[in-house]
């Protein structure tokens, strides 16, 4: 009777599951570009406050507001800027705020879905204590030790900012070769150490050019070490398994991207792109 290994999915912080049982990996908005982003989305709220309190107090020596109103209207024009209006861009915007456009993120809930009008009223309402009350000394010290650079706002709303601007890919260098066409549709190949994903790849493209002793012998070498990480192991020649493994994990990339792009597209409602790098199906 054989036995059924159940296979492990390692899921990194970073990460989110899809229902095809894909990590992507979704990156976010480091600490200082999430601080650029928050500063100016501050200095337009800045601009707006000093707009309109420049309106009431020219109303106000203008005669036209009773000596009473203007205190009010200050009072609510501070709600308006600090909550109300943040909280109307993140909802109809899915997120995306001047600041965060700015900078290339996207506020999104905790699981990688798109935030709601709860999500945005949380970090409106903190976002007074911890940016305006305080001049974002809280959010700055909060982000500097949250794990994706949260700050007070994020951790009570269940948030984080994604970054939605991704590096260009170059195109894929090698395909999977007529060889190992079955096995690459029920292969399993585990993740790569770093090095050990460069070593392949940087092989795989240079092969040609190397001397053919010397590329049999690092091809071998290549192929006994990757070999651990792969189920089945074909019968096939070092070289042809190197090319077939990084043919294979580049073609996954490629589904995780385009996955990716998918979800970006529906909390966007826009039409999803072709990842950068590959050509559109």
């Amino acid at each position: 009777m054989t036995d059924v290994h159940p296979t492990i999915i390692d899921i990194h912080q970073d990460e989110v599951l899809t229902g095809e049982a894909v990590a992507l990996d979704v990156q976010p908005i480091g600490y200082f570009l999430r601080a650029l982003g928050v500063l100016i989305d501050m200095l337009i709220g800045v601009g707006l406050l000093l707009l309109f309190v420049l309106l009431i107090n020219w109303l106000d020596g203008l005669g036209a507001l009773p000596p009473d109103v203007a205190p009010i209207l200050t009072i609510a024009i501070i709600v308006v800027v600090t909550v109300v209006v943040p909280t109307a861009v993140e909802t109809t915007s899915r997120g995306r705020s001047l600041g965060k456009l700015a900078v290339g993120g996207r506020i999104v809930r905790s699981d990688g879905g798109a935030a709601g009008f709860r999500h945005a009223l949380i970090r409106a309402l903190i976002g007074v204590f911890e940016l305006w009350f305080t001049f974002g000394a809280v959010a700055a010290l909060v982000g500097a030790f949250a794990p994706r650079s949260q700050r007070l706002g994020d951790l009570m709303a269940g948030t984080y900012s994604e970054r939605t601007r991704t590096p260009r890919l170059p195109a894929a260098p090698v395909d999977i070769p007529p060889p190992l066409t079955a096995w690459a549709e029920m292969a399993d190949v585990a993740r790569l150490p770093e090095r050990l994903a460069r070593r392949l790849a940087q092989f795989a493209q240079s092969a040609r050019s190397m001397e053919p002793s010397a590329r049999a012998r690092v091809a071998a070498s290549l192929a006994a070490e990757a070999a651990e990480y792969v189920s089945p192991v074909p019968a096939v020649e070092p070289e042809t398994l190197i090319i077939g493994i990084v043919a294979l994990r580049r073609r996954r990339e490629l589904r995780a991207l385009e996955l990716e792009s998918e979800r970006v597209a529906a909390l966007t409602g826009s039409t999803p792109d072709a990842p950068r790098g590959f050509p559109a199906r």
